[in-house]
């Protein structure tokens, strides 16, 4: 057990606070070994949260509710009791989700919506951009055109396409044939002064939400108008509405498809629509940014945008991409690639994570410390043979630690080895960063570390100290072995030892990893048994260890409530124990800082308040005198 002063301290950190919308939770941590997994736990008139295994304790957050922007018919709960939803539709005796659309198969051209319990029955208009168009398949509403192009644009399968003239005109394409159709806006439930129009939106919104009492007798509310049930009523000149069930049934068709430019559009009084005024003289090319264009010409204006000249009028065609806040599935992040329209989901590559006295968090989450103190394999493509990178752990002169000495990466026929003080050999040969093997690898320096990133995706941070951090593309999923896990986004079978079994000891997993030889150790015998060692060794040094370690709860915690410190920390009171400097609290909290970063934490200078200079700045001030140039680095060296 580690001493006294050390279990006090963690055991006041130990208090698991959940707070949301007045809800707490206090308790003692619980612990846990399904890494990544729910944990069933049972709390008393609290059904609102969700609880996970991470860093081997238990870990509750409230219920995830669904963003209700928008809404001003809030009920009070959904059916599990933790969530307020919008209220929905109930159309022909069937009850309907507000924000969902149906379609009654009899009558294809009609659409149907729901949104906080008004229902708006819209007439499609078609558009079509070919003079002889195939009639609509059985069950469509609009002909179809073919090819899959719209004013020179490129419509996919997955993928919508509008034109700047009409927002609410949408192409699809199926099948090689392209279908464009609009449907009329949804009748807003909103007062009037709550309702707002976004830039390149098709329709207005309404903006907030609200709850409010229901009408009595199974009445409607509509804007903040009361419509007795049965009755007929108009918002606007264009808009029918009953009141049926308590909800507003809304009829309205929507206007034809114009081809001028929204500034030529003329709206008549009493008139639902605009209209296009007619045009005088026709010309046969068209003049843009000082560049002519003859007829049937397109060009591109952007990697989302193209335009055709037709008639002297220059018709173009735009991708529609998802709204901003569309979430990513679990293992997928948001990416917007140079040249592509949209941005899109993409599986995250695999990251471990090494530091200090060693800790792993291996590519699949889990947390783990090892000080071995020889060479080890820490990740390597186990099917394909493509790279494997090895690492040589220092004892430091110490009888029980470890630090990362060096790092060797080999892909190919290339060979990279990365040492302390931001050494660098390529092959056998002293090189500086930036350093570039043209196809095969480039070596960067970044704010405090060094970046190799190889041509088959695989990167690696170095500090030139003892931080380390490997990543890996998702095209490796499965494929990976060592020290780092096997990243296929389980986390319980990462102790698969080199000869395929899984164990539950971290020593017995990282000793079967080694490589090299006992030449390659730098202590004849290991042992890995430190608790007692460190009951002993590090009892005079209590006081310094809280206070040093302590600061990961005060100088990051603009941190804390996007990412626990609590494995961090208890890695920096291990890695107090037996320090060799004075300064082995500065990798968990290099380590730390780094996964904020990651996850778009700003912190301040840290490094200052915590006395902890990076490897990197160590480097190039010993023996200069010279503070460190923060100006651009000089390109990099082509070979």
């Amino acid at each position: 057990m580690i001493f006294t002063a050390f279990v006090f301290f963690l055991c006041f950190l130990s208090v698991l606070t959940t707070m949301s919308d007045g809800n707490i939770i206090i308790g003692d941590i619980q612990h846990c070994d399904n890494e990544g997994g729910r944990v069933s736990v049972d709390i008393k008139e609290m059904k609102c949260f969700t609880c996970w295994c991470r860093k081997k304790q238990v870990v509750c957050e409230p219920e995830k509710c669904p963003e209700q922007q928008g809404c001003y018919r809030l009920l009070n709960e959904s059916k599990d009791g933790c969530c307020r939803v919008c209220k929905g539709c109930i159309y022909e005796g069937v009850h309907h989700a507000s924000g969902s659309e149906w379609r009654d198969p009899s009558r294809p051209c009609i659409v149907m919506s729901c949104k906080a319990g008004v229902v708006t029955e819209s007439e499609i208009q078609c558009y079509t951009s070919c003079r002889n168009p195939q009639r609509p398949a059985a069950g469509e509403c609009c002909p179809t055109c073919p090819g899959c192009r719209i004013n020179g644009q490129l419509v996919t399968e997955n993928r919508d396409v509008g034109i700047p003239e009409d927002p609410c005109l949408k192409c699809r394409c199926k099948g090689g044939r392209i279908t464009c159709s609009k449907q009329a806006c949804p009748v807003l439930h909103c007062p009037s002064n709550h309702i707002t129009r976004v830039p390149g939106e098709c329709c207005k919104q309404c903006h907030g939400s609200r709850h409010l009492i229901e009408p009595p007798k199974g009445g409607c509310l509509l804007g903040m108008q009361v419509h007795p049930a049965g009755k007929t009523f108009r918002p606007d000149h264009c808009t029918q509405c009953s009141c049926l069930n308590a909800t507003s049934v809304c009829r309205r068709k929507a206007c034809p498809v114009l081809e001028c430019a929204p500034e030529r559009q003329v709206t008549t009084p009493g008139d639902c629509c605009p209209h296009c005024p007619p045009v005088l003289e026709s010309r046969s090319t068209c003049t843009v940014g000082g560049r002519s264009y003859e007829e049937g010409e397109s060009w591109e204006l952007g990697p989302c945008k193209t335009c055709v000249c037709h008639q002297g009028q220059a018709r173009c065609a735009m991708q529609m991409c998802p709204q901003n806040n569309m979430a990513c599935p679990t293992n997928y992040k948001m990416e917007h690639r140079p040249g592509e329209c949209c941005p899109r989901c993409v599986e995250s590559e695999g990251v471990c994570t090494v530091f200090g006295d060693p800790h792993y968090r291996t590519f699949d989450g889990k947390y783990y410390s090892f000080q071995g103190s020889c060479k080890y394999q820490l990740a390597a493509d186990c099917v394909g043979r493509t790279f494997s990178i090895r690492v040589t752990n220092d004892a430091r002169g110490t009888k029980t630690s470890s630090w990362t000495k060096t790092v060797s990466i080999k892909v190919g026929e290339l060979k990279i080895n990365l040492g302390q003080k931001m050494r660098v050999k390529v092959n056998g040969r002293k090189v500086t960063a930036p350093y570039r093997l043209q196809g095969k690898a480039v070596i960067n320096k970044t704010e405090d570390s060094l970046l190799v990133d190889t041509h088959i995706g695989v990167k690696v941070l170095w500090d030139g100290s003892s931080f380390l951090e490997v990543s890996a593309p998702a095209s490796y999923k499965g494929r990976l072995c060592g020290l780092c896990g096997n990243f296929n986004l389980v986390a319980r079978d990462d102790f698969t030892t080199r000869r395929g079994r899984i164990v539950m000891d971290a020593e017995k997993f990282g000793t079967s990893w080694r490589v090299g030889g006992k030449k390659a150790c730098t202590r004849p015998e290991e042992d890995l048994s430190r608790q007692m060692q460190c009951q002993h060794q590090a009892s005079h040094k209590s006081n310094e260890s809280i206070e040093r370690c302590g600061a990961l709860k005060s100088v990051f915690s603009a941190c804390h409530k996007t990412l626990s410190f609590m494995y961090y920390l208890q890695s920096c009171i291990l890695d107090m124990c037996e320090c060799p400097s004075r300064r082995c609290h500065c990798e968990s909290f290099t380590a730390y800082a780094h996964e904020c970063k990651k996850l778009g934490v700003q912190l301040l200078d840290w490094r200052s308040s915590t006395g902890c200079p990076s490897a990197w700045s160590e480097h190039k001030g010993r023996g200069t005198g010279l503070s460190v140039s923060r100006s651009r680095p000089p390109p990099p060296r082509l070979h």
